[in-house]
């Protein structure tokens, strides 16, 4: 694994607070020379560590206020079960995140939709799509924290 250092790690959470700012607004708040931040910012990319930037949109102004945790257990575990769901779950823009557990659940699916209606209709086209043992889900009433920074 490549390793980061103190300064990848600066860059990295100026980055993940606000991927817009220039070059030059990351390396002053780093206090870093421009050249040798978007030196460290390029070499980050080409390795992988910054895999993209991403605009972070609001879920109840653009229509999918309703989060929702899907459990899924499944009585099948062959390849090819496993790569019809993956497909089925990843073709479906209403999947925000789709997650193979330990324990007593076999999948947890992080859903967005606009209401109950939609999480219906979501619902029914999952299961028309894949064969599974056992649904549930439960409705997020709180989001008391959300966020994609990760720990630096």
């Amino acid at each position: 694994m490549d390793q980061i250092d103190d300064m990848d790690r600066r860059i990295l959470a100026v980055l993940q607070g606000d991927a817009t700012l220039s070059v030059e607004q990351i390396a002053e708040r780093v206090a870093l020379s421009r050249n040798a931040c978007w030196r460290r910012i390029r070499l980050m990319e080409d390795r992988g560590v910054i895999r993209g930037r991403v605009v972070l949109a609001d879920p109840a102004k653009v229509g999918c206020p309703l989060q929702v945790m899907v459990q899924i257990r499944t009585s099948s575990h062959q390849a090819d079960w496993l790569e019809r769901f993956q497909r089925a779950v990843s073709a479906m823009p209403e999947v925000i995140g789709a997650y193979r557990m330990t324990g007593d659940l076999d999948y947890l699916l992080r859903v967005r939709v606009a209401d109950m209606p939609a999480y219906d209709a979501f619902y029914k086209r999952l299961i028309g799509r894949i064969p599974l043992s056992d649904i549930s889900a439960s409705f997020v009433m709180e989001e008391i924290k959300d966020t994609t920074a990760l720990p630096l």
